[in-house]
């Protein structure tokens, strides 16, 4: 089991927020999680929603990029997105972390009615919540 993980996207403003959360749920506390990206942009107001709807708050969270952390030693730094793959391999290749690359859709994309672009972020958040079970195993007492 890794002892921290890092998730990883372009803005930090929906995906690797979101699977920073999901990840806290299933561990319970566990293992030190973080989120950046490669620039930090604003949270968006759909991913609050659709963690909302399974009982997840990331309203708090404030969007950073990867110098603003604290702590650069992660066992394992997931990357969501094509720019974060980038960025996290330049970072890391002296390191003794390993880089997992995840594509992950980026629902802010997704053009049309309210509900159609939470669609996509409600999506996304399951793919993730997916992914991060396989990769993580899934605790008797998660129930998401």
């Amino acid at each position: 089991m890794q002892q921290a993980v890092l998730f990883a996207c372009t803005m930090n403003a929906v995906r690797s927020p979101m699977a920073a959360a999901l990840l806290r749920h299933l561990t319970r506390g566990g293992i030190y999680i973080e989120s950046a990206g490669v620039k930090a942009g604003e949270l968006d107001p759909l991913a609050v929603a659709a963690m909302e709807e399974i009982g997840l708050e990331i309203a708090q969270h404030k969007p950073r990029c990867f110098e603003d952390l604290e702590d650069g030693s992660f066992d394992l730094v997931i990357t969501l997105s094509p720019e974060a793959q980038h960025k996290a391999m330049e970072l890391t290749r002296m390191a003794a972390t390993r880089v997992e690359y995840w594509p992950t859709m980026d629902p802010t994309a997704v053009e049309g009615s309210r509900e159609q672009r939470l669609d996509a972020y409600r999506a996304v958040r399951d793919q993730l919540m997916q992914r991060l079970k396989q990769r993580f195993g899934t605790p008797a007492a998660v129930d998401t």
